[in-house]
C-alpha cells in the first residue's frame, strides 16, 4: 500500500498553470498531483495516468461501427500470429480482440488478461457458447497480468497501457512473460493527430510510448500507422545471448 504524504504548491516555473503535489513514496517511480478531469493524479514519466473504462463501458467496447472506425480487421491482420503461437490479450474488456486471434492460433493459446471479474465473465460465457478451446482467461492484479515466465510469443494491449495504474511494474512483468524475442505490441490513440477525438489522457504519443519502454528494457522495432486513429508499436524481448 502506498503512503502518501501530500505538500501541494503552486507551480509559479509555469506561470501558475497548475497545482502539483510532492509524493513521499518509497522506491516509487511515480508522483501524484492534483488530477485532470480524465486522471487519476498519479504520473509516470511525466504522463498522467487516466481513468480506467470499467465494465459498465463494454458496449462502447463491441459497438457496431468500431471495425469501420478503426479498422480492428487491419489490426489483426498486422499482428503477425503463427499457427502455434501462445497470446497474451493484455486488459482484454470483452474479449473483442481475444476470439478472432484465437482462430488465427488454432495451434496455440490466448490468455485474455483483465483485472475486472466481470469482463472476464463476459468472455467465459462467450468462450462456453461458441466452444472455444484456446482461450484462458486470467485474473490480473494491477501491477502483475499473472502469466508464465518466459511463455508468450506476443502479447499485445489495445488502447489500455495509458489506464495501467502501475504501468512500470506492469511492463516489467509482461517482459518475463515474454519469451526470448518476444514481442510487445503496443496499440494506442495518436496524441501528435488533433483530430483523433479522443481526450487527451486517453491518447499517448509516440515518443513517450518508446520512453517507456526503453525503461524496462524493450527494444523498439517498428511504429505503424496504418490505422486511421491510432499507432501500433512493436517492441521486443532481447534475445538470449548465446
Amino acid at each position: 500500500m502506498l503512503i502518501v504524504r501530500w505538500t501541494i504548491y503552486l507551480c509559479l516555473a509555469c506561470g501558475g498553470c497548475g497545482v502539483r503535489a510532492d509524493a513521499d513514496v518509497e522506491n516509487s517511480h511515480y508522483t501524484t498531483g492534483l488530477p485532470n478531469r480524465d486522471g487519476i493524479g498519479k504520473f509516470y514519466m511525466g504522463r498522467e495516468i487516466s481513468h480506467v473504462m470499467g465494465h459498465l463501458g463494454a458496449g462502447w467496447l463491441e459497438r457496431p461501427e468500431r471495425e469501420r472506425q478503426e479498422r480492428t480487421d487491419l489490426l489483426i491482420a498486422g499482428l503477425g500470429l503463427s499457427e502455434d503461437f501462445v497470446v497474451a490479450d493484455i486488459g482484454a474488456g470483452t474479449g473483442y480482440f481475444t476470439f478472432p486471434v484465437a482462430q488465427r492460433v488454432p495451434r496455440g493459446k490466448v490468455f485474455s488478461v483483465d483485472i475486472q471479474p466481470e469482463m472476464l465473465a463476459r468472455i467465459a460465457r462467450r468462450k462456453a457458447l461458441k466452444n472455444v478451446t484456446n482461450v484462458e482467461t486470467v485474473l490480473g492484479a494491477e501491477d502483475d497480468p499473472k502469466l508464465p515466465d518466459n511463455e508468450i510469443d506476443l502479447a499485445f494491449i489495445v488502447d489500455a497501457y495509458h489506464e495501467f495504474s502501475f504501468p512500470r511494474e506492469m511492463g516489467e512483468r509482461l517482459k518475463e512473460s515474454l519469451k526470448p524475442g518476444g514481442q510487445l505490441v503496443l496499440v494506442e490513440y495518436r496524441a501528435e493527430d488533433p483530430r483523433v477525438p479522443i481526450k487527451r489522457l486517453h491518447k499517448m504519443s509516440e515518443v513517450q510510448v518508446k520512453q517507456e519502454m526503453a525503461a524496462i528494457g524493450l527494444d523498439w522495432v517498428r511504429t505503424e500507422s496504418y490505422l486511421p486513429q491510432q499507432h501500433v508499436l512493436t517492441f521486443q524481448k532481447p534475445r538470449a545471448q548465446p
